[in-house]
């Protein structure tokens, strides 16, 4: 999005704040001193690019802008937004009432053309030299799906205990409020200890949709997962971590293992920044997770505390450590300017101030969720399609008259159902073959499963004693690099005393997890907090499938430290058993 366009956009709602506005002798509302911001139109403006005026063009421009539609909803995989009024260099030139009209009626014609449906996100007036309104507009083009093939984005959450992370997940996807007690989370908690506590201690997934046209998409309605799937467009799926301490390693499982597009971060309004929340914080920046932040339980307190708990999250973004901008979301137009800009550069953080149980400022989020673009292109979706079958096991289940299941992640590739794959390693650095017999995302049948996207897959009568977590299914013609020892470049956050040789962490690569001791270190016989060294590991139990360059995350205790993966020491030559 054109800064200039974001900053009229932004000006208007603060002069809708502050009442500085002035009407024209026709009666229409114009903001003061935008011509000493922006160049200011001729009577007769120049050619109009495609964005800017979309007026009745012949049939062969009509096929072009089609076209063009196409290539932009293809790169956007699935979403565009087009920008009426505005020229390629940012010049807000504005168009008539009836230009306006007649664009957005253009606009549809392509939209049903390609398949896909419009949503004006807002309007605004710019000045002009003359006293008939001139208007901007910023429209959202969004595909209706096919073959279930709508677009995906995976948010992470995070937030200290008590924080109010799951009874917002339960608002958000039963589409009821909460009664103040708890009832909206009921539905989310896996086990009887969780719902008797009010506390998760494990990693669950909960489904938002929004339809072509941007509407909610949840269970309000008594629909099943199926039908959320069948009907939306653009699918939010939410990974609900715990946030008590003593389950920290399944929180920093989830965040490396799940792959999340993006973090969010809940914070009690009433008990500001406290517990795991700058833990979680820190895990988020560590493993280069964009994050964006939640104040919940506003209707608990004064205003004054709730500006209070803002201030002091602001102080600790704009920390070096941090380095990041805070943007606090109070309106619609705050929440679309907050989805663009968030996408686009990674030190922006939006903060958003709401009410599981009032209501307020829930539908910001709804706004900023379903604007929010993917962070990937379809370039780069297209080039990891292309690579071999790569999926990551992250859950095991044995499912009735289904057989065993296991959930996880396609990191590269295509899998089909039927298809041919090899799992490993085993305690012995072996891989065993088997075959896909069906698919499921988001609890609804799929047959192609592309990378990048998370699914269940049934493996019929496998022998699930034979699977654990952190494994791997690969194709057969893969040759997966098995290690016992690996080496990486680190950097120890903390450690109380010295890090040294013989000092035994859990590690976490991906959906690895397992302790490792440290056979060497390079260069240094010893390590203190916030140095960095080259480090040798091996895994006590069994060797893990790696990868060079992945994020590496450790602890032990209060230690704690990050890295990258730089080297390997294949175990053995790759086997493979029937």
């Amino acid at each position: 999005m054109d800064p200039r366009v974001s900053e009229l956009f932004g000006a208007a709602a603060a002069a809708q704040k502050s009442g500085g506005r002035k009407t024209a002798k026709n009666g229409s509302k114009k903001f003061k001193n935008r011509s000493a911001r922006y160049p200011k139109a001729s009577n007769n403006p120049p050619y109009l690019p495609p964005e800017l005026k979309l007026v009745n063009p012949t049939q062969c421009r009509f096929e072009h802008l089609a076209t063009q539609m196409k290539w932009r909803l293809q790169e956007g995989r699935g979403e565009a937004v087009y920008q009426i009024g505005v020229e390629d260099n940012g010049l807000l030139v504005g168009l008539t009432e009836e230009d306006m009209k007649a664009s957005l009626k253009t606009l549809r014609r392509m939209a049903e053309k390609v398949g896909a449906d419009i949503t004006v996100l807002r309007e605004r007036e710019v000045d002009h030299n003359s006293d008939e309104p001139y208007r901007i507009a910023e429209v959202l083009v969004r595909k209706v799906p096919d073959d279930q093939q709508f677009l995906d984005l995976r948010v992470a959450v995070l937030g200290n205990v008590d924080s109010g992370k799951s009874t917002l997940l339960g608002v958000l996807t039963q589409g009821e409020l909460d009664n103040g007690r708890g009832r909206a989370r009921l539905n989310l908690f896996r086990h009887l200890h969780e719902i008797q506590t009010g506390r998760t201690s494990s990693i669950s997934i909960e489904i938002l949709g929004f339809d072509s046209r941007g509407g909610v998409v949840n269970y309000s309605e008594s629909r099943t997962a199926e039908e959320i799937c069948e009907s939306a467009s653009k699918m939010i799926t939410f990974i609900d971590l715990a946030g008590h301490h003593k389950y920290l390693k399944t929180t920093i499982f989830g965040l490396t293992s799940y792959c999340p597009d993006f973090a969010m971060l809940v914070v009690s309004a009433n008990t500001g920044i406290a517990g795991t929340t700058r833990e979680h914080l820190g895990l988020a920046m560590a493993l280069k997770v964009p994050i964006f932040i939640v104040v919940s339980k506003v209707d608990l307190c004064t205003k004054g505390t709730v500006e209070r708990t803002v201030r002091q999250l602001e102080r600790i973004l704009k920390q070096p450590g941090c380095n990041k901008v805070p943007m606090l979301v109070s309106s619609t137009d705050d929440a679309v300017t907050a989805a663009q800009k968030f996408a686009q550069s990674p030190s922006i953080t939006p903060i958003f101030t709401l009410s599981s149980v009032s209501g307020e400022s829930l539908d910001l989020l709804k706004v900023f969720f379903n604007i929010l673009p993917p962070l990937s292109d379809s370039k780069e979706q297209e080039e990891l399609m292309q690579q071999l079958t790569e999926f990551q096991i992250d859950e095991i289940y044995t499912v009735p008259d289904v057989g065993t299941v296991v959930g996880g992640t396609l990191y590269s590739g295509i899998c089909r159902e039927g298809e041919q794959l090899v799992v490993g390693p085993t305690d012995a650095g072996q891989f065993r073959e088997l075959a896909v017999c069906s698919i499921q995302r988001n609890r609804s049948g799929c047959r192609v499963l592309r990378a990048g996207q998370a699914a269940t897959l049934a493996l019929g009568d496998f022998d699930r004693s034979l699977l654990r977590k952190g494994m791997v299914m690969v194709s057969p013609e893969m040759n997966p690099t098995i290690c016992w020892r690996f080496e990486a470049e680190i950097v120890l956050l903390f450690h109380a005393k010295t890090f040294h040789k013989g000092f035994q962490v859990t590690v976490h690569v991906g959906n690895v997890r397992q302790t490792a001791t440290v056979e060497a270190l390079q260069g240094k016989d010893e390590l203190r907090t916030g140095e960095k060294a080259g480090v040798r590991f091996k895994f006590i139990k069994h060797p893990e499938y790696l990868k060079v360059g992945a994020k590496l995350l450790f602890r032990e205790g209060a230690t704690k430290g990050i890295g990258q993966v730089t080297k390997l020491q294949p175990a053995s030559q790759y086997q493979q058993q029937p």
